[in-house]
Formats: structure tokens, C-alpha cells, sequence
């Protein structure tokens, strides 16, 4: 608050992102490339990843900085201010790896109060992608030369928020995964060049989405998990199914844990959904402590239910023992 108590501000745009994001990142980014190189034996050239504005202000641009990271590009911020003023490309010597294509998924939220990153970010999609380099080291300048006028940055329809799943998981008003992720593409479908530079164009999305190897989130505290809230299987999985939709092939889903700034994790979907069904669903001090509030607790555990369901209708990747453990221990 500053100074006369009456300014709320949550962080400066100007600012993001910080150098504690770069640090963790990039440590979060090449976790990712190393896993998937240990998981299929080559390196990792195409990716989609979602990123949420209310995560961006508690993390100050992590996913921010692991796509800069996964495309090859430096932030440079002013020596005084510490404000972000340029951005530097890592040439490839130093890099030692191809460069990543990545795809952003944006939220409602985080297009309203961060029209500065997407900037950013387009601005470094557009550095990576007119470099002359070596043919399969830089996926993204080789897909441009196909098609020159592809976006990297999708969101909702302007003024909308969401992917669009809640209401259809709700309603049950869906027969197959294909629903699903239809509608994900229907609500996804706007490329972002600025927040005053939108247009409608689905089949960019898909054709965009058609060569995409691995779909990742982050999550940047351990305050919720990934079954407290239907964002998670919204944007996660709603990704993965329009992924594997438009490509025929099922991607790689990864988790990313930056919760522990020093040491943060990453690893498959369903390495996740087996933690928080362990630690808490089926946790006995969950279930007694959650039992003490009512129907405010009933519902928490009908909605935890909802959100695995729906995750298992996004990505099949939900073991069918967690639906057999939660009739035996509830």
C-alpha cells in the first residue's frame, strides 16, 4: 500500500519478470527438457503450457521465464529499476540443445493485468523464429517458414474467462473426449499479438496445437492441488485432449511442483494425481477434519471427486484403484 493506505497494488508490471522467477524457470524449464529426454530418448522441440494471471502475481512470471528458457532467450533488466527492458537471445553454443516451439495458453485474468507480458513474450517469439539456424535445432523459425503469419499466444474470447469445460462436465451434455476438446478449441481459438491485436482464427490453433509434443503446468504453492479446483483440469487437461484431438497422438502431460524455490519438481500427470489422492483424499485426518464442516465439507469432497472425474475425462490418466479407494475409505 503505498503511502496513503488508499493504492492497492499487487506487483508492478514493469517489474516482471523478476530475476527470482528467471532463476527458477529456467531450473523448472530444463527439468522438463531433461525428463523428457530421459522418458523418449531425444530432445524435446515442440510444447504447450498453460499460465494463470493470480499464480503470475504470487510467482513474479515463472512460466513467463521457463518459455523464455525453453525458446532460448535472456531477460535484461535495467541495473537501477530492476525493471524488465530487453530481452537477449542464447545462441545455441550456449544453449547446447535445439530450442523449444512453445505454445501459450493464457487465461482471462492474466490477459487483463499483464498486456505487458504478452508483449514479451511475442516479442520473443519473434526474435527465435527469424534466426537463421541449423534445420531441427530451432523448430519454431522452421514451422514459420511454412506458415509465416503462425501466433503462439491463444486465449479466451476478449472480455471471457475460462476454457469452457465446467459448464459441459456439470452438465454431462458431452458423450466423448472429441466434445471436450472441441469445445476447449472453440474457447481458446483467439491469438494474442497484443490485447488490442486479437483475431478469431481456430484453425491456426489447431494446426498450431497438430505438432506438440508435451503439454505442461505449473504450480508455483502447495495452499491447493490440482483437485481443489476445476482451472486445473480446465486448462491442463482441457489442453492435452485438444492436443491429442488434433494430432491423433496422446502428448506427454507433465506436472511442474515450483513450490520450493530451491529445489523445484517436475514429472507425468499421473505421478501428481497419485500424490494428492494419498496425501489427502484418502488421508483419514482429511476426511475426519473435513467431516466437522457440514455441507460446506460434503461439498469439498463432492467437488474433489468432480475434478478427478473430469481430469480422467481430459487425459485417461486417472488409476482406477483411486476410484475404489474413495468408496472404501468415504
Amino acid at each position: 500500500i503505498l503511502p496513503t493506505g488508499r493504492n492497492f497494488y499487487s506487483v508492478d508490471v514493469r517489474s516482471l519478470p523478476t530475476e527470482a522467477a528467471w532463476s527458477l524457470g529456467k531450473m523448472s524449464a530444463q527439468n522438463v527438457i531433461e525428463l523428457h529426454k530421459m522418458d523418449h530418448g531425444d530432445d524435446l522441440r515442440t510444447l504447450a503450457m498453460s499460465v494463470w494471471g493470480t499464480a503470475t502475481m504470487r510467482n513474479g512470471g515463472e512460466e513467463i521465464c521457463q518459455l523464455f528458457y525453453f525458446l532460448g532467450i535472456r531477460p535484461i533488466w535495467d541495473g537501477f529499476s530492476r525493471r524488465l527492458v530487453d530481452l537477449e537471445i542464447i545462441p545455441l553454443s550456449e544453449l547446447k540443445r535445439p530450442r523449444v516451439d512453445v505454445v501459450l495458453r493464457i487465461s482471462g485474468f492474466f490477459r487483463d493485468a499483464f498486456p505487458e507480458l504478452i508483449r514479451w513474450v511475442n516479442e520473443a517469439h519473434q526474435m527465435i523464429g527469424s534466426l537463421d539456424e541449423p534445420i531441427g535445432m530451432n523448430p519454431l523459425a522452421d514451422s514459420l517458414k511454412k506458415n509465416p503469419n503462425s501466433s503462439r499466444v491463444f486465449g479466451s474470447a476478449p472480455g471471457a474467462y475460462g476454457a469452457g469445460l465446467q459448464a459441459l462436465i456439470d452438465s454431462g451434455a458431452w458423450e466423448t473426449q472429441k466434445d471436450l476438446a472441441n469445445t476447449y478449441l472453440s474457447w481458446s481459438k483467439w491469438s494474442y499479438s497484443y490485447v488490442d491485436n486479437v483475431r478469431e482464427d481456430i484453425d491456426l490453433l489447431s494446426n498450431t496445437l497438430r505438432d506438440v509434443e508435451v503439454v505442461l503446468h505449473s504450480q508455483d504453492n502447495r495452499e491447493h492441488d490440482i483437485l481443489d479446483s476445476d482451472d486445473y483440469y480446465q486448462f491442463h487437461g482441457g489442453l492435452a485432449a485438444a492436443v491429442k484431438h488434433v494430432s491423433g497422438k496422446t502428448p506427454t502431460i507433465y506436472f511442474a511442483d515450483n513450490s520450493n524455490n530451491l529445489s523445484p519438481t517436475v514429472h507425468k500427470i499421473e505421478k501428481e494425481i497419485d500424490k494428492v489422492m494419498r496425501s489427502r483424499v484418502l488421508n483419514p485426518k482429511w476426511i475426519i477434519g473435513i467431516q466437522q464442516h457440514g455441507f460446506k465439507g460434503a461439498f469439498e469432497m463432492a467437488a474433489t471427486v468432480d475434478y478427478l472425474f473430469a481430469y480422467d475425462a481430459t487425459t485417461n490418466t486417472v488409476r482406477d484403484w483411486c476410484y475404489s479407494e474413495i468408496c472404501k475409505k468415504w
